[in-house]
């Protein structure tokens, strides 16, 4: 099956796709940071590093798809319709209405199928127009598809992370979305145990393993290597780090002494993800913005290392990210788990080819 990687960003997606079997011919990303992990980790793929709208729908036509299956699939910019930014969930930031340009190529390039991901809240985000307009779209060029919620942990992947799926299949039944696979989630433990010990800020990109002895799943990632890239930590204030010897495992900002909050003009308002400790025996919180909301470490006072965040969110030990640290932390908080990708995708070859 030959695959088109719609807002590509650092690639999580496309790996799950190229694991599953799918071979990527062509990615599109705007962020040159992304780009630059995207064409490291990627060499096999040409990415075009546009803005989608500036494409043609000429260019569109020229991508062959040879005599194979094909498939486009990606991801909209999502802020819009997170649940954390209810101020942008409206019909009226022009960011939500993205998700038209992967409805263009799909009209244009016509794939036999088509998988779109998003954040969970799209599907109730402005009393559900977003999702009734997608689904309209998709309907009137003679896909059928399934969709839903899927959430990560039940795949294979370290994290309590709920994201939304649509699967469609041009002029052929719908082809269900995968069920879920473990009766027993992951865990941060698991997943992050054997990584080196950090300090507040620390900037030594690669670095050997904390210990040799690992989870299967972390054995899974680190494919024998001996180092690994990206263990940046940010540099918090002193004043920030004084508050994360307060928060036990699975607290967050509640467990904070008021006087050291002070600085918030109303603290009491904050979300149940700012200053959340991981637990060491749970799966962990959402990998987002992961900076902004102070996550915290299970056991260091220290928010999470760019690699920890890769690794609950499954991307490989050898897969290593570009830009200053803010970028990286974007680009892995953003992406798609490859593991949960690539279940996906394997799902889906093995209805077609069966």
């Amino acid at each position: 099956m030959i695959g088109i990687d719609l807002f590509a960003g650092a690639g999580g997606f496309s790996l799950g796709a190229v694991r599953s079997g799918i071979k990527v011919v062509v990615a599109i990303e705007s962020d040159h940071n992304a780009v630059t992990t995207y064409r490291t980790n990627h060499r096999s793929c040409s990415i075009i590093s546009t803005d989608i709208r500036d494409i043609s729908d000429d260019q569109i036509r020229s991508i062959p798809k040879g005599n194979s299956y094909s498939i486009v699939f990606g991801g909209p910019p999502c802020q819009g319709f997170s649940h954390s930014n209810s101020r942008t969930r409206n019909i009226h930031n022009p960011k939500n209405w993205l998700f038209r340009e992967f409805v263009r190529f799909v009209r244009v390039w016509e794939p036999d199928f088509i998988l779109l991901e998003n954040v969970r809240g799209i599907i109730d985000a402005a009393e559900g127009k977003f999702l009734s307009a997608i689904l309209t779209h998709f309907s009137s060029l003679r896909y059928q598809f399934s969709h839903g919620a899927l959430n990560a942990k039940n795949y294979g992947v370290p994290q309590n992370r709920s994201r939304f799926f649509l699967l469609g299949a041009k002029d052929i039944d719908p082809i269900s979305l995968p069920k879920k696979k473990h009766a027993k989630p992951l865990t941060v433990r698991d997943a992050i145990s054997d990584l080196p010990v950090l300090e507040n800020g620390a900037s030594i990109s690669w670095m050997p393993y904390g210990k040799d002895q690992t989870s299967s799943y972390a054995s899974s990632l680190r494919l024998g290597a001996e180092h690994s890239p990206n263990h940046l930590v940010t540099r918090n204030a002193q004043y920030i780090v004084d508050r994360y010897q307060h928060v036990p495992q699975g607290g967050n900002w509640r467990d904070i002494p008021h006087h050291l909050m002070q600085n918030y003009k109303d603290f009491t308002r904050c979300h149940t993800g700012i200053y959340y400790r991981l637990h060491l025996d749970e799966p962990s919180t959402v990998i987002g913005n992961y900076r902004k909301n102070m996550l915290i470490h299970p056991t260091q006072n220290r928010g999470l290392s760019v690699r920890e965040a890769a690794r609950i969110q499954s991307f490989p030990d050898s897969y290593e990210f570009f830009g200053s640290i803010g970028f990286q932390q974007q680009q892995v908080g953003n992406a798609v788990p490859p593991l949960l990708a690539e279940t996906v995708f394997s799902h889906l070859l093995l209805q077609v080819y069966k």
